[in-house]
């Protein structure tokens, strides 16, 4: 954190780090309710009415749980547009509402299958844009050198609800009874962190970035001042507001480009091109090692290696969930700038695949007969845990802050996260077919592959960044894909920027020199 922290400041990036309860619960808390036999009955997922059909109840589970993934890609999309129309905080407000909306109709769907997908498709909206407005609101109040950290907030917040989901789901069915109240009221509990964070959003200033960008200089100043507990006139305010302005006046040229001409340079430029898919291959290799499909179904997953009864089932889960934050927690806090991106994520994805062989065999060779192997399945997914959450849980989002010059930052941000949603919806729909179909080792079989082709290709494809200035960054990739794992920054250029990190150098630099002249 800055030298100075405001009280004021803590209180945004905890309304704004609340972003992610949404998206997190849904992935413990939700995915664990299907699970209970009230919401069972009430939907018509008892295996009783699915006898000799088990990929059709694979199909109809699969549909509730990711009907809302669904939604959430198209938020993502929507939210990016309507983040430079109406702003950062009224952009968080509007998901909020969206969201809070979904999971009212959600709750009160009474056993209602069409009205429910519905339902999971509108709250998925304003969850999945809030996964766009939170960490982007969250780095552009941060100060610079804390910036990191803070917007890593985001994911803290997001991965302790989905592990208090889990320990929510147990605690009902410990100590109430089966009725339609047990997963009403866990589907209920966010709404009231949530309406906390809507109401207390009125207390927040806009990003002063965003406001900069409108030529709201006094609004900017204020709200910089409200943020770091300082008055209007303190030198180091002034000097952060110069930066913020002419960042935010550089972003306005820029955006003079239309988006079909960026992404057109994004694909006819040989080195963009390379860079943006590589973006698109960390997405698609994150999803399809199965990373989100297990976590969504983890409770059954446990079960299926061996532990008894459902209640215990979500208590493990909630331990998952617990190992997944606190290696999140060390990884973005420490060892991604120590021990750099490949290595955690080369070493994350062998740990997955490891994991995946072991189940695949104990699955497909042993069963749940031997005590021994069922204890060690157990173990393998805290393991799978760990590697996915110090590889590709988070180097995706990390490498495509990094790789991209300021001009095409925004389209390859967009567009390759809206790839990762549309790709976790496959994965969720499809992990519980693949599991019912393939008899359960085929599943594993398929994901150790994906985990292979990703050592290989993000191996020999993917370069270290950590420490690489931004503005030198394309001298990563003025080399075939295949051979820029070795790259190296040349010591000897000093003067590494591409045209367009030059014309944002120039830029800047000629909007400081006209505001010292203007100010003289």
């Amino acid at each position: 954190m800055a030298p100075k922290t405001s009280p004021f400041y803590l209180l945004a990036v905890i309304i704004l780090a609340s972003g992610g309860i949404p998206k997190g619960y849904d992935e413990g808390g939700f995915s664990a309710s299907v699970t209970l036999p009230a919401f069972k009955a009430d939907y018509g997922l008892n295996k009783n009415l699915w006898v000799g059909n088990a990929t059709g109840l694979a199909n109809r589970t699969a549909n509730i749980s990711s009907f809302g993934v669904l939604g959430a890609a198209f938020g993502a999309m929507i939210a990016y547009f309507l983040n430079d129309k109406v702003g950062r905080l009224w952009s968080y407000r509007i998901a909020v509402l969206v969201w809070a909306s979904g999971i009212l109709m959600q709750v009160f769907s009474s056993g209602i299958f069409g009205f429910l997908l519905f339902a999971r498709i509108w709250g998925g909206l304003g969850a999945g844009g809030l996964t766009v407005i939170s960490p982007l609101f969250l780095s552009e109040i941060a100060p610079t050198k804390s910036r990191g950290m803070v917007t890593s907030m985001y994911m803290v917040v997001l991965l302790s609800f989905l592990s208090l989901g889990f320990f929510i789901n147990y605690g009902v069915s410990k100590h109430m009874s089966q009725s339609r109240a047990q997963w009403q009221i866990v589907q209920m509990i966010p709404l009231v962190p949530m309406g906390f964070c809507f109401f207390a959003s009125f207390l927040l200033p806009e990003s002063p970035r965003w406001l900069a960008s409108r030529g709201r200089r006094e609004d900017c100043i204020a709200a910089l001042a409200r943020l770091r507990g300082t008055s209007v006139d303190d030198p180091t305010l002034m000097g952060e507001y110069e930066r913020t302005e002419l960042e935010a006046n550089a972003l306005i040229e820029m955006s003079k480009t239309s988006m079909p001409q960026i992404a057109k340079e994004c694909f006819a430029d040989p080195n963009l091109r390379n860079r943006y898919f590589l973006a698109v291959a960390l997405h698609t290799i994150a999803q399809w090692t199965g990373g989100n499909g297990i976590t969504y179904y983890i409770s059954d997953i446990f079960q299926y290696a061996g532990v008894k009864g459902s209640e215990t089932s979500l208590i493990t889960s909630g331990a998952y969930g617990l190992v997944k934050l606190f290696v999140t927690m060390i990884f973005a806090w420490g060892l991604i700038d120590r021990l750099g991106r490949r290595r955690c994520m080369l070493a994350g994805l062998t740990l997955q695949g490891i994991t995946h062989i072991y189940m695949a065999i104990y699955f497909g060779a042993i069963g749940q007969g031997n005590q021994r192997a069922s204890d060690a399945a157990i173990a393998s997914v805290f393991i799978y845990a760990t590697g996915w959450s110090v590889g590709l849980c988070t180097i995706p989002y990390i490498y495509g802050t990094e790789i991209f010059p300021t001009k095409a930052r925004s389209f390859a941000y967009a567009t390759t996260m809206a790839l990762h949603w549309f790709y976790q919806f496959a994965v969720v729909r499809v992990t519980p077919v693949m599991l019912a179909a393939l008899d359960k080792w085929g599943a594993y079989v398929f994901w150790a592959m994906i985990c292979a082709v990703g050592v290989v290709v993000l191996g020999l494809w993917a370069p270290e960044t950590k420490g690489v200035p931004l503005e030198r960054m394309h001298e990563l990739f003025d080399r075939p894909w295949y051979k820029c794992w070795k790259s190296k920054l040349d010591p000897r250029n000093d003067f590494g920027e591409s045209y367009e990190e030059k014309v944002d150098v120039v830029y800047t630099v000629e909007q400081r020199e006209g505001g010292l002249r203007a100010k003289n």
